[in-house]
């Protein structure tokens, strides 16, 4: 199952997850976040990255000059929650925000790459099974999941929906924009990457 680990907001926590198994290292900007960050330090926490690890900028911004900025980061997506245009001197993918406050799970977005079900925004609020079932069902594009996931639901979210990736930001923190690191290898291997460690008693 692929692996991404979103909301980092230092370079070591981005490495860590990709030395660690991730597929994918997400950061957020938007001035709304409790993990937000400049496109300068996106394209810091990116650098340590090898080639092999996708790099996604989730916003919900709804300027065109903010999304010119996050283009120019040149990630590998852009994770995006509003109708905003995207430049067309962007050549990554877009993964379009579906929520099942919003959107109906058999009218899905077009103009998009891949779909993400994503109603909680880093904030841990679980997604809806059956809103997900009916839009994984529906989709053209691949399917993140994503919302409330941690190392203990992922395993059984995954057995039972079978997306083409989860997504987690919360489930795996000390505090937001901060990985707790035994939740994200517990994360990993609930997903099928990883062996399962125990912390050390101190």
């Amino acid at each position: 199952m692929r692996v991404k680990i979103c909301g980092i907001t230092d370079k070591n926590d981005a490495l860590f997850a990709e030395t660690s198994g991730a597929d994918a290292v997400g950061v957020v900007i938007s001035g709304e976040s409790k993990r937000n960050v400049t496109a300068g330090e996106a394209k810091e926490i990116f650098s340590v990255l090898g080639p092999f690890v996708s790099t996604v900028i989730v916003t919900h911004t709804e300027s065109e000059d903010e999304m010119r900025e996050i283009a120019e980061v040149n990630p590998s997506a852009i994770q995006v929650s509003t109708d905003v245009r995207i430049p067309d001197s962007y050549r990554g993918k877009i993964i379009r925000v579906v929520s099942d406050k919003k959107h109906n799970p058999e009218e899905l977005p077009k103009n998009c790459d891949a779909i993400i079900i994503d109603s909680s925004r880093g904030e841990g609020s679980l997604f809806s099974r059956d809103f997900a079932e009916k839009v994984i069902k529906n989709s053209d594009v691949p399917v993140i999941l994503a919302g409330g996931l941690n190392p203990e639901n992922v395993g059984e979210a995954i057995r039972k929906l079978s997306p083409y990736a989860v997504d987690v930001c919360s489930g795996v923190e000390e505090s937001p924009g901060i990985k707790d690191r035994f939740l994200v290898l517990n994360f990993l291997k609930a997903a099928g990457k990883l062996p399962v460690l125990k912390r050390k008693k101190t």
